[in-house]
């Protein structure tokens, strides 16, 4: 008799939250936690509607984050009347549901994927689902997390679970160590423009390897964020020694007498070493650049050292077409080196980056220095904020010339009042370079913190390493 073979983590998660599995289609899975931010009104709308409650408020969340507005913290700071309204009716449906609530003046308030984590709601084992794509970032402590629609929403604070196709897996390992000036964005960045926009559609992600084990939980998350970019239902990283130190002591984490039991449970989640997975991708860290996009998908994705594509250059029309498109609505001509690309703005925040190691690795490249162009800088919460300012980098942002924000989504879903000008370009550390993301007509590039920090200083795309060695003149 042959032994049973290992099992991924994806699966062990998945399979201890069926309720009820059918031979072909959708399982139904019981949901640990639901995420809501203003865009909830929806499902908040269709449970009063059918005379509705939320089943179980406590694992309910609600944090005001895309349309916050971040020139400050009063309704009356909103950009206009609608998103006022908008954010009210949000507070509304949060004391109605009675679930535990971030408004605009809470400490805790933030973008939710940064709360999720930052408050000990994301623990390992877990499934987490929100009304919003990036709900993948949270995977990064080693939970199943992803984004459901509105009348999905609504399904799982009426019953607490929710229908699922079970999608296939795929392990990405990166092995090696990261070069000075190389961040998780990059890293990311590389994987989408190696796997594609659509390479790993219908697959969960596990991240894997020396360079995954090696980062903190805030890069993890910067990598686990990106990941639906790739069109993954979820991306995760097994949880070790530095999930369970980032945990601890945090607000909704397991106290002292349940942790040690917690802890046993989640080192049993690591995928076993003989699991097998549906498809393997492996790059070498040390092959990995600073990277920028040039188009309008994140997999429109190149190193700083390389030039702007030429689309006569492929073989495939519909690929040469879509590349026309982009370098059209990006004003950019093919051959151009990529660091020869002057910018108007950046922007510094998002639920990719806007943690305390996002914003402490954009100011070492902007302490002493002053910006050539303006930007904002949006911590993605307000623990994020305040300890920001208790280490002092809220002066290196404004002395060099960037406006320090309140948190919030931001210029990142453009969505609160913070845009782009239509035709402006913007070195950014959000996570979509889409047509008119930023704000219609706005040209994006993605960067990490410390290129768009490097971009604010010399006023184009720009190879930080160049910074760190001083050359401030290339």
């Amino acid at each position: 008799m042959s032994a049973v073979a290992g099992m991924a983590m994806f699966d062990k998660i998945w399979d201890r939250h069926v309720v009820i599995a059918k031979q072909n289609g959708p399982s139904l899975l019981y949901i640990d936690r639901d995420m809501i931010h203003e865009g909830s009104f929806h499902a908040f709308a269709d449970l009063r509607r059918r005379g509705l409650r939320v089943r179980k408020p406590n694992q309910v969340f609600g944090t005001a984050d895309h349309y916050a507005p971040t020139s400050g913290r009063a309704i009356s700071d909103a950009a206009t009347p609608q998103i006022a309204r908008m954010i009210e009716q949000f507070d509304d449906n949060m004391r109605w549901g009675g679930v535990h609530h971030f408004g605009l003046s809470d400490p805790r308030q933030g973008i939710v994927h940064v709360v999720g984590p930052e408050q000990g709601i994301t623990l390992p084992g877990l499934t987490i689902v929100c009304s919003d794509s990036h709900t993948s970032t949270q995977g990064a402590l080693g939970a199943i997390a992803f984004g459901i629609g509105q009348s999905e929403n609504a399904h799982v604070m009426a019953t607490q679970t929710l229908w699922q196709v079970r999608p296939k897996t795929m392990r990405i390992t990166i092995d090696g160590v990261l070069a000075p000036g190389v961040h998780s964005k990059d890293v990311i960045l590389a994987i989408i423009g190696k796997i594609g926009a659509g390479g790993a559609g219908g697959h969960a992600i596990e991240y894997a390897g020396s360079a995954i084990r090696s980062m903190s939980i805030e890069q993890r998350l910067t990598i686990c964020n990106m990941s639906i970019e790739a069109a993954a239902r979820c991306g995760m990283v097994a949880p070790d020694d530095t999930t369970f130190e980032y945990i601890y002591g945090r607000p909704f984490a397991p106290r002292a007498e349940d942790w040690d039991d917690a802890l046993a449970f989640w080192r049993t989640l690591p995928t076993d070493e003989d699991a097998s997975f549906d498809r393997e991708v492996v790059l070498a860290a040390e092959d990995i650049q600073p990277m920028v996009t040039w188009g309008t998908s994140p997999e429109d994705v190149l190193p700083i050292s390389a030039h702007v594509p030429d689309p006569a250059g492929q073989a495939d029309v519909e690929k040469r077409e879509t590349m026309a498109r982009a370098l059209n609505y990006m004003g950019l001509e093919p051959g151009t080196p990529l660091s020869a690309i002057t910018i108007d703005r950046v922007f510094i925040g998002s639920c990719t980056n806007g943690r305390i190691e996002d914003l402490r690795a954009a100011a070492a490249v902007l302490k002493g220095q002053k910006a050539k162009v303006p930007g904002f800088v949006s911590p993605g919460s307000t623990v994020v904020k305040r300890a920001a300012e208790a280490e002092g980098l809220d002066r290196i942002f404004k002395e060099a010339g960037l406006e320090w924000r309140e948190s919030g989504c931001s210029m990142c879903s453009a969505m609160n009042g913070d845009q782009v000008n239509s035709q402006e370009r913007c070195a950014s550390t959000s996570n979509r370079n889409f047509v008119g993301r930023q704000g219609p007509g706005a040209r994006t590039h993605l960067v990490s913190p410390a290129m768009a920090a490097a971009a604010a200083v010399t006023g184009r795309l720009t190879d930080v390493r160049q910074l760190m060695s001083g050359d401030r003149t290339r």
